[in-house]
């Protein structure tokens, strides 16, 4: 799965060109600041009537969290008022930012800025934005219960425990600047005046992979990936014992598929998509969005991303790929994680 949401500060996308644009979310800021940068109860009004989610950061400086424990504190207090201001239920978490290359020297003091906020506002709804090194360490030291990793500062790592992730920078949505983000756990902090999400509002969850399973790739022929590895699926939407089918309807969806391919000459297109069998005679199926990769060479990764999609009652969701190399190729490993909701 992915959820698609975008972050900006001082720009105003406006609700209509968000949901045009597919974002389920926005992530916004509280701080000191007195120019426009902080999201503002009229606004939160606006994304929430609009049925968008919010999220809130606070940041005064990059690198505020080194003032330590009083700072947090201070910061906790102020970054609660304004939420609350903004129509925030006071059960919903506020991500603190460390907005810089952290080292691993500097975590004490991060540690005790967030050990500051969790005594305003409680560890279980303290988060961290930073790079990998950063919200893994608080991770391990059980100082946040959230984590916002960006992809900045983290060498291509992701921590399997954050909720969200900022994955790519410096786009437009209705003349604003905007970062993209997305939420990839079912509680990511998300938020709308008044309404903590619950019940449809939370999304169930499937994480599956490939569990280094090899799998060949014929050329020219669509092929189902197989997932013979269960991270996460209270549902039971995907075979226990393994196979091709993520998820059985009816369901609304969003998912993302990261794969791994050998074998693609460079410059070879590779394309993918999801297609939605029926249960009862799987020759039979839909065919969902197609997206085209060029492949770079061995050890090609890509990421398939479908924002928003429904699958009927007795029809199954599957992932295929094909390539337009000429001989074999081989999926080394692939992932796929899945929100749906009922």
């Amino acid at each position: 799965m992915a959820v698609f949401g975008v972050d900006y500060a001082w720009g105003r996308p406006g609700a209509a060109a968000l949901k045009r644009a597919g974002a389920k979310f926005a992530c916004r800021y509280l701080s000191h600041d007195t120019t426009g940068k902080n999201l503002t109860r009229g606004e939160a009004d606006d994304l929430s009537d609009a049925g968008i989610w919010l999220v809130v950061v606070w940041e005064s400086t990059a690198k505020r969290p080194l003032d330590g424990r009083s700072a947090g504190v201070t910061d906790a207090k102020d970054a609660a008022a304004q939420a609350k201001a903004c129509g925030m239920p006071d059960d919903r978490p506020i991500y603190f930012a460390a907005d810089w290359d952290a080292s691993a020297g500097q975590q004490d003091e991060i540690n005790a800025y967030l050990d500051g906020a969790a005594s305003v506002i409680g560890r279980d709804r303290v988060g961290l934005y930073a790079g990998h090194g950063p919200v893994n360490r608080a991770f391990d030291a059980k100082k946040i219960t959230y984590g916002w990793q960006t992809y900045a500062w983290s060498g291509g790592k992701w921590d399997a425990r954050a909720q969200l992730q900022q994955y790519s920078n410096d786009h437009t949505i209705n003349g604003v600047g905007v970062d993209y983000d997305r939420g990839v756990k079912s509680d990511y902090g998300q938020w709308r005046v008044g309404v903590s999400p619950e019940g449809d509002d939370m999304p169930d969850y499937v994480s599956v992979g490939t569990g280094g399973k090899e799998q060949e790739l014929a050329p020219g022929a669509w092929t189902n990936v197989t997932w013979s590895k269960e991270y996460s699926d209270k549902e039971h939407q995907h075979n226990d014992p393994g196979g091709p089918s993520l998820l059985t309807g009816s369901a609304r969806y969003s998912l993302s598929i990261a794969v791994t391919l050998d074998g693609v000459p460079a410059g070879t297109l590779v394309q993918g998509r999801v297609v939605e069998v029926e249960i009862e005679d799987t020759s039979k199926f839909q065919i969902g969005p197609v997206q085209d990769f060029t492949s770079f060479g061995d050890a090609t990764n890509l990421v398939y991303n479908l924002a928003a999609d429904t699958v009927e009652e007795g029809k199954r969701v599957r992932f295929q790929l094909l390539h337009h190399g000429a001989a074999d190729a081989t999926l080394s490993k692939a992932s796929a994680k899945v929100f749906f909701w009922r």
